[in-house]
């Protein structure tokens, strides 16, 4: 049995049963839902169907991202079992959770001075992030120690590819990602933004593509551009989305179709109540293993 846990925030977008089987501890992220406070655990307070329904009908969202004090509380039970800590934070560049998770660490060492807890940043998001805490937990089941598992997520978490589009803007123009007129503009002539994550952790948009066809094929032809491997890519691939299941489908059977060595069918996940807030229903996520990112 391992001298040691992973662990992460909810964020990661995985489902209950994916954590449990994997051994993967997490931690809830907060929402308020037309100022009802909930915590992001997984669909199971509010069903995600539910929850996009409800935005969909103007219903507002505000997140809030785990203190000092629940981390504390968190990690204080494993650190007592003589557990060392590997926590993995949600990307700095769109929170700032890790700062939190610092300051719990720190506190907790003078507490535990024998026990190691390393925080380490993603620089993901959503089963993006989730990918790379499975692949955490492989590589820990393999026998890889702590300190070696650490350095090798701060070597590879670059190689996590996260590649976003919409077809809905209208949270995104709320959020202040999209401006009113070019979103207004976007809507009218159907545009999809793409959408990927920087090497520092940030959603950057990247092209305005026409028709939801042509995006969903420009989000597959990334994969194509820059998977570890090219059209021989082994590795895993996850999808996220906001009840829009039908546009990630669509995603998942391109990715089949051209990626023949997959390890396994693609897995399509659901946009937890956090990230949901700010993209809204209609946003389909892909993720996967590549070249390591450079912007």
């Amino acid at each position: 049995m391992s001298d040691y846990i992973i662990s992460c925030c909810s964020t990661a977008d995985l489902s209950k049963e994916h954590f449990e089987n994997r051994d993967i501890k997490y931690i809830y992220f907060h929402y308020q839902l037309d100022g009802e406070n909930y915590p992001d655990d997984l669909g199971q307070s509010i069903p995600f169907d539910e929850f996009y329904k409800r935005m969909a009908q103007g219903a507002e969202t505000k997140t809030s991202q785990v203190n000092v004090s629940e981390y504390v509380d968190f990690f204080t039970p494993f650190l007592k079992e003589g557990k060392d800590i590997l926590h993995v934070t949600l990307s700095s560049g769109i929170s700032g959770t890790i700062n939190s998770a610092l300051t719990a660490a720190s506190m907790l060492r003078e507490e535990f001075p024998e026990r190691k807890i390393y925080i380490v940043d993603s620089f993901g998001a959503s089963s993006g992030y989730g990918l790379i805490m499975d692949k955490l937990a492989d590589l820990r089941d393999g026998g890889m120690p702590i300190d070696e598992l650490r350095d090798w997520l701060e070597a590879h978490r670059l190689e996590l590819h996260h590649w976003f589009f919409s077809t809905d803007l209208t949270f995104y123009i709320k959020g202040g990602r999209v401006s009113k007129t070019a979103g207004f503009v976007g809507s009218v002539l159907n545009i999809c933004p793409l959408l990927n994550m920087d090497n520092v952790g940030r959603l950057i948009p990247r092209e305005k593509i026409r028709t939801k066809k042509k995006v969903i094929r420009q989000c597959v032809s990334k994969m194509e551009q820059f998977a570890k491997d090219g059209h021989d890519y082994s590795g895993k691939c996850y999808i996220s989305q906001s009840a829009c299941y039908d546009d990630a489908r669509a995603v998942a059977d391109l990715v089949e179709e051209l990626f023949p060595k997959l390890n396994g069918k693609v897995e399509i996940n659901n946009i937890g109540t956090t990230i949901g807030s700010h993209t809204g229903p209609g946003t389909v996520a892909l993720f996967f293993w590549g070249d390591e990112r450079k912007d």
